[in-house]
Protein backbone atom coordinates (compact mmCIF):
# COMPACT_ATOMS: atom_id res chain seq x y z
CA UNK A 1 0.00 0.00 0.00
CA UNK A 2 1.69 3.42 -0.71
CA UNK A 3 0.47 6.12 1.31
CA UNK A 4 1.50 9.75 0.39
CA UNK A 5 2.08 12.25 3.16
CA UNK A 6 1.75 15.63 3.58
CA UNK A 7 2.75 17.63 5.97
CA UNK A 8 2.41 22.04 7.09
CA UNK A 9 5.07 22.91 9.00
CA UNK A 10 5.18 26.86 10.12
CA UNK A 11 3.35 27.17 7.03
CA UNK A 12 5.44 25.65 4.74
CA UNK A 13 3.93 22.68 2.71
CA UNK A 14 6.53 19.67 3.21
CA UNK A 15 5.70 16.52 0.45
CA UNK A 16 8.18 13.52 1.79
CA UNK A 17 8.09 12.56 -1.98
CA UNK A 18 10.20 15.79 -1.96
CA UNK A 19 7.97 18.40 -3.60
CA UNK A 20 8.47 21.39 -1.07
CA UNK A 21 6.56 24.89 -1.49
CA UNK A 22 6.31 27.70 0.77
CA UNK A 23 3.78 30.21 -0.55
CA UNK A 24 1.25 30.90 2.62
CA UNK A 25 4.18 33.15 4.43
CA UNK A 26 7.15 35.17 4.25
CA UNK A 27 10.42 33.12 4.89
CA UNK A 28 13.84 32.96 5.05
CA UNK A 29 15.74 30.26 3.73
CA UNK A 30 19.66 29.66 4.54
CA UNK A 31 22.05 26.41 4.12
CA UNK A 32 23.28 24.82 7.29
CA UNK A 33 25.53 21.47 6.97
CA UNK A 34 23.54 20.09 3.94
CA UNK A 35 20.18 20.96 4.86
CA UNK A 36 17.43 23.83 4.17
CA UNK A 37 16.81 25.86 6.98
CA UNK A 38 13.54 27.57 7.03
CA UNK A 39 13.08 30.58 9.37
CA UNK A 40 9.06 31.88 9.56
CA UNK A 41 10.02 34.27 12.21
CA UNK A 42 12.31 32.23 14.46
CA UNK A 43 10.43 28.95 14.24
CA UNK A 44 12.71 26.71 12.16
CA UNK A 45 12.19 23.80 10.11
CA UNK A 46 15.12 21.55 8.24
CA UNK A 47 14.31 19.24 4.99
CA UNK A 48 17.80 17.70 3.95
CA UNK A 49 18.43 18.62 0.56
CA UNK A 50 19.11 15.47 -0.95
CA UNK A 51 15.49 14.57 -0.01
CA UNK A 52 14.46 17.59 -2.77
CA UNK A 53 13.13 17.27 -5.83
CA UNK A 54 11.45 20.77 -6.56
CA UNK A 55 11.52 23.60 -4.52
CA UNK A 56 8.50 26.18 -5.08
CA UNK A 57 9.01 29.66 -4.16
CA UNK A 58 5.23 31.10 -4.34
CA UNK A 59 5.73 34.00 -1.72
CA UNK A 60 7.05 37.55 -2.50
CA UNK A 61 8.46 37.97 0.52
CA UNK A 62 10.73 34.54 0.68
CA UNK A 63 14.66 35.19 0.80
CA UNK A 64 17.31 32.64 0.51
CA UNK A 65 21.36 33.09 0.46
CA UNK A 66 23.19 31.58 -2.68
CA UNK A 67 24.19 29.02 -0.88
CA UNK A 68 20.85 27.85 -0.64
CA UNK A 69 20.40 27.40 -4.62
CA UNK A 70 23.83 26.20 -4.75
CA UNK A 71 23.24 23.00 -2.10
CA UNK A 72 20.04 22.51 -3.55
CA UNK A 73 21.50 21.98 -7.35
CA UNK A 74 24.29 20.04 -6.27
CA UNK A 75 21.96 17.25 -4.65
CA UNK A 76 20.65 17.59 -8.07
CA UNK A 77 17.17 18.99 -7.19
CA UNK A 78 15.20 21.95 -9.27
CA UNK A 79 13.97 25.27 -8.02
CA UNK A 80 10.68 26.97 -9.61
CA UNK A 81 10.02 30.22 -8.68
CA UNK A 82 6.67 31.95 -8.89
CA UNK A 83 5.07 34.79 -10.14
CA UNK A 84 2.50 38.00 -8.38
CA UNK A 85 -0.11 35.23 -9.07
CA UNK A 86 2.02 32.48 -7.63
CA UNK A 87 1.86 30.95 -10.72
CA UNK A 88 5.17 28.98 -11.58
CA UNK A 89 7.52 31.83 -14.16
CA UNK A 90 11.33 30.45 -13.87
CA UNK A 91 13.17 26.88 -13.57
CA UNK A 92 16.62 26.42 -12.18
CA UNK A 93 18.50 23.03 -13.20
CA UNK A 94 21.94 21.84 -12.60
CA UNK A 95 23.74 22.69 -15.20
CA UNK A 96 26.13 19.45 -14.65
CA UNK A 97 24.11 16.83 -14.37
CA UNK A 98 25.95 13.41 -15.50
CA UNK A 99 29.13 12.72 -15.73
CA UNK A 100 29.15 11.81 -20.09
CA UNK A 101 26.86 14.70 -20.60
CA UNK A 102 29.07 16.12 -23.28
CA UNK A 103 29.32 12.58 -25.28
CA UNK A 104 25.53 12.26 -24.76
CA UNK A 105 24.69 15.80 -25.78
CA UNK A 106 26.49 15.09 -28.99
CA UNK A 107 24.65 11.75 -29.99
CA UNK A 108 21.61 13.54 -29.01
CA UNK A 109 21.87 16.45 -31.80
CA UNK A 110 22.89 13.69 -34.14
CA UNK A 111 19.28 11.74 -33.68
CA UNK A 112 17.59 11.31 -36.95
CA UNK A 113 14.28 12.79 -38.27
CA UNK A 114 12.67 9.40 -38.53
CA UNK A 115 14.19 8.37 -35.09
CA UNK A 116 12.31 11.52 -33.53
CA UNK A 117 9.46 10.86 -35.29
CA UNK A 118 9.22 7.27 -34.21
CA UNK A 119 9.73 8.04 -30.79
CA UNK A 120 7.18 10.97 -30.79
CA UNK A 121 4.82 8.29 -31.87
CA UNK A 122 5.70 6.29 -28.62
CA UNK A 123 5.03 9.20 -26.67
CA UNK A 124 1.38 10.42 -27.79
CA UNK A 125 0.07 6.75 -28.16
CA UNK A 126 1.14 6.50 -24.54
CA UNK A 127 0.16 10.11 -24.09
CA UNK A 128 -3.75 9.32 -25.41
CA UNK A 129 -3.67 5.58 -24.35
CA UNK A 130 -3.37 7.32 -20.46
CA UNK A 131 -5.95 10.12 -21.75
CA UNK A 132 -8.31 7.31 -22.66
CA UNK A 133 -7.64 5.36 -18.95
CA UNK A 134 -8.56 8.65 -17.32
CA UNK A 135 -11.92 8.96 -19.10
CA UNK A 136 -12.89 5.12 -18.23
CA UNK A 137 -11.77 5.77 -14.55
CA UNK A 138 -14.66 8.88 -14.16
CA UNK A 139 -17.24 7.98 -16.83
CA UNK A 140 -16.59 4.00 -17.55
CA UNK A 141 -16.16 5.28 -21.45
CA UNK A 142 -13.58 6.82 -23.27
CA UNK A 143 -15.66 8.22 -25.76
CA UNK A 144 -13.58 6.42 -28.49
CA UNK A 145 -10.18 8.18 -27.46
CA UNK A 146 -8.92 4.37 -27.16
CA UNK A 147 -9.58 3.48 -30.74
CA UNK A 148 -7.07 6.57 -32.12
CA UNK A 149 -3.83 4.91 -30.30
CA UNK A 150 -3.69 2.22 -33.20
CA UNK A 151 -3.96 5.01 -36.07
CA UNK A 152 -0.84 7.25 -34.42
CA UNK A 153 1.61 6.94 -37.36
CA UNK A 154 5.77 7.85 -37.09
CA UNK A 155 5.19 11.87 -35.90
CA UNK A 156 1.82 11.65 -36.38
CA UNK A 157 1.10 13.57 -39.50
CA UNK A 158 -2.33 12.71 -39.22
CA UNK A 159 -2.51 14.56 -36.16
CA UNK A 160 -4.39 12.27 -34.44
CA UNK A 161 -3.34 14.19 -31.02
CA UNK A 162 -5.68 16.66 -31.74
CA UNK A 163 -8.17 14.78 -32.51
CA UNK A 164 -8.16 13.07 -29.49
CA UNK A 165 -7.44 16.10 -27.03
CA UNK A 166 -10.91 17.70 -29.21
CA UNK A 167 -13.26 14.70 -27.48
CA UNK A 168 -10.50 14.11 -24.41
CA UNK A 169 -11.16 18.01 -23.11
CA UNK A 170 -15.15 18.19 -23.91
CA UNK A 171 -15.72 15.09 -22.24
CA UNK A 172 -13.35 15.83 -18.89
CA UNK A 173 -14.51 19.31 -18.42
CA UNK A 174 -17.46 20.06 -20.59
CA UNK A 175 -18.04 20.84 -24.17
CA UNK A 176 -17.58 24.45 -23.47
CA UNK A 177 -13.94 24.28 -22.06
CA UNK A 178 -11.09 25.03 -24.37
CA UNK A 179 -6.94 24.19 -23.24
CA UNK A 180 -6.45 27.75 -22.90
CA UNK A 181 -2.97 29.05 -21.02
CA UNK A 182 -4.50 32.65 -20.47
CA UNK A 183 -8.16 31.72 -19.54
CA UNK A 184 -9.20 32.28 -15.62
CA UNK A 185 -10.66 28.60 -15.26
CA UNK A 186 -9.48 25.35 -14.83
CA UNK A 187 -6.48 26.23 -17.06
CA UNK A 188 -4.94 28.09 -14.09
CA UNK A 189 -5.24 24.70 -12.50
CA UNK A 190 -3.57 22.95 -15.15
CA UNK A 191 -1.01 25.51 -15.65
CA UNK A 192 0.00 25.41 -12.33
CA UNK A 193 0.19 21.41 -11.84
CA UNK A 194 2.02 21.30 -15.33
CA UNK A 195 5.08 23.94 -14.33
CA UNK A 196 5.35 21.32 -11.43
CA UNK A 197 5.58 18.21 -13.62
CA UNK A 198 7.50 20.15 -16.59
CA UNK A 199 10.34 21.19 -13.64
CA UNK A 200 10.30 17.17 -12.53
CA UNK A 201 10.78 16.11 -15.75
CA UNK A 202 13.75 18.87 -16.76
CA UNK A 203 16.00 17.33 -13.21
CA UNK A 204 15.25 13.84 -14.96
CA UNK A 205 16.49 14.70 -18.48
CA UNK A 206 19.51 17.14 -16.97
CA UNK A 207 20.53 13.74 -14.44
CA UNK A 208 20.43 11.47 -17.65
CA UNK A 209 22.86 13.52 -19.36
CA UNK A 210 20.58 14.80 -22.12
CA UNK A 211 19.67 18.60 -22.61
CA UNK A 212 15.98 19.81 -22.18
CA UNK A 213 16.12 22.41 -24.76
CA UNK A 214 17.02 19.89 -27.41
CA UNK A 215 13.86 18.19 -28.36
CA UNK A 216 12.28 15.32 -30.42
CA UNK A 217 9.13 17.43 -31.68
CA UNK A 218 8.66 20.65 -29.77
CA UNK A 219 11.37 22.98 -31.44
CA UNK A 220 10.18 26.57 -30.75
CA UNK A 221 13.35 28.36 -30.57
CA UNK A 222 12.14 30.21 -27.64
CA UNK A 223 11.16 27.14 -25.89
CA UNK A 224 13.92 26.59 -23.89
CA UNK A 225 12.48 22.73 -22.36
CA UNK A 226 11.69 21.48 -25.67
CA UNK A 227 12.21 17.80 -24.82
CA UNK A 228 10.93 18.25 -21.33
CA UNK A 229 7.80 18.73 -22.98
CA UNK A 230 8.34 16.35 -25.17
CA UNK A 231 9.13 13.62 -22.53
CA UNK A 232 5.99 15.13 -20.03
CA UNK A 233 3.35 14.48 -22.61
CA UNK A 234 1.99 10.96 -21.26
CA UNK A 235 2.23 12.14 -17.52
CA UNK A 236 0.02 15.29 -18.17
CA UNK A 237 -3.46 13.22 -17.24
CA UNK A 238 -1.83 12.89 -13.72
CA UNK A 239 -2.41 16.68 -13.09
CA UNK A 240 -5.87 16.53 -15.29
CA UNK A 241 -7.22 14.02 -13.14
CA UNK A 242 -5.91 15.89 -10.05
CA UNK A 243 -7.80 19.01 -11.36
CA UNK A 244 -11.39 16.93 -12.25
CA UNK A 245 -11.63 15.68 -8.66
CA UNK A 246 -11.06 19.04 -7.59
CA UNK A 247 -13.59 20.59 -9.05
CA UNK A 248 -16.31 17.48 -8.46
CA UNK A 249 -19.33 18.80 -7.06
CA UNK A 250 -18.37 22.51 -7.26
CA UNK A 251 -20.16 25.05 -9.26
CA UNK A 252 -17.88 27.28 -9.88
CA UNK A 253 -13.51 27.63 -10.23
CA UNK A 254 -12.20 27.69 -6.80
CA UNK A 255 -9.50 29.91 -5.18
CA UNK A 256 -5.73 28.10 -5.88
CA UNK A 257 -5.42 28.47 -1.89
CA UNK A 258 -2.98 26.31 0.11
CA UNK A 259 -4.92 23.49 0.28
CA UNK A 260 -5.67 23.26 -3.70
CA UNK A 261 -2.21 23.31 -4.27
CA UNK A 262 -1.33 20.78 -1.95
CA UNK A 263 -3.99 18.50 -4.01
CA UNK A 264 -2.67 19.42 -6.96
CA UNK A 265 0.82 18.41 -5.72
CA UNK A 266 -0.18 15.57 -3.81
CA UNK A 267 -1.10 13.88 -7.18
CA UNK A 268 2.43 14.09 -8.00
CA UNK A 269 3.78 12.29 -5.03
CA UNK A 270 1.08 9.27 -5.89
CA UNK A 271 2.97 5.92 -7.44
CA UNK A 272 2.18 5.74 -11.09
CA UNK A 273 2.58 1.97 -13.07
CA UNK A 274 5.48 1.50 -15.31
CA UNK A 275 7.23 -1.44 -16.13
CA UNK A 276 4.80 -3.69 -14.21
CA UNK A 277 5.79 -1.38 -11.11
CA UNK A 278 4.12 0.71 -8.60
CA UNK A 279 6.99 3.56 -8.68
CA UNK A 280 6.95 7.33 -7.78
CA UNK A 281 6.42 10.22 -10.58
CA UNK A 282 10.41 10.52 -10.05
CA UNK A 283 11.48 7.05 -10.26
CA UNK A 284 8.90 7.16 -13.62
CA UNK A 285 10.18 9.88 -14.97
CA UNK A 286 13.91 8.97 -14.24
CA UNK A 287 12.98 5.42 -16.47
CA UNK A 288 11.57 7.34 -19.24
CA UNK A 289 14.84 9.74 -19.20
CA UNK A 290 16.81 7.00 -19.09
CA UNK A 291 15.33 4.89 -21.63
CA UNK A 292 15.47 7.66 -23.82
CA UNK A 293 18.96 8.21 -23.60
CA UNK A 294 19.33 4.30 -24.67
CA UNK A 295 16.82 4.99 -27.46
CA UNK A 296 19.65 7.89 -28.44
CA UNK A 297 22.71 5.59 -27.83
CA UNK A 298 21.30 2.85 -30.01
CA UNK A 299 20.71 0.84 -27.29
CA UNK A 300 16.59 0.20 -27.08
CA UNK A 301 14.03 0.93 -29.49
CA UNK A 302 11.22 1.81 -27.10
CA UNK A 303 10.61 4.00 -24.31
CA UNK A 304 9.66 3.09 -20.89
CA UNK A 305 6.38 4.85 -20.46
CA UNK A 306 3.35 5.14 -18.17
CA UNK A 307 0.88 2.10 -17.85
CA UNK A 308 -1.69 3.35 -15.42
CA UNK A 309 -3.04 5.33 -12.63
CA UNK A 310 -3.28 4.58 -9.22
CA UNK A 311 -6.59 4.73 -7.26
CA UNK A 312 -5.73 5.91 -3.68
CA UNK A 313 -9.25 4.88 -2.25
CA UNK A 314 -9.16 1.68 -3.56
CA UNK A 315 -5.43 1.14 -3.52
CA UNK A 316 -5.65 -0.55 -6.51
CA UNK A 317 -4.88 0.32 -10.36
CA UNK A 318 -5.86 1.68 -13.99
CA UNK A 319 -3.63 -0.14 -16.29
CA UNK A 320 -3.90 0.32 -19.77
CA UNK A 321 -3.11 -2.49 -22.42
Amino acid sequence: MWTPEVTYTFGVQVMRNRILEIAEHPARLRAERRQLIIDTGGVLARVPFEDLAVLVVAHPQVSYTQAVLNELIAAGGAFLTCDERRMPSGLLLPLDGNVVQTERFQKQVQLTAPRRKQLWRQLIRSKVRMQSLLLLERQGTDHGIGRLVSVIRSGDPGNVEAQAARRYWSSLFGSDFRRDREAADHNRLLNYGYAVLRAATSRAIVASGLHPTIGLHHHNKYNSFCLADDLMEPYRPLVDRAVAGILDGLESMPEITQLIRAELLGALTEPIRIQGENRSLFDALSRTASSLVQCIVGESRELVLPEGFYDARSRTLSIGI
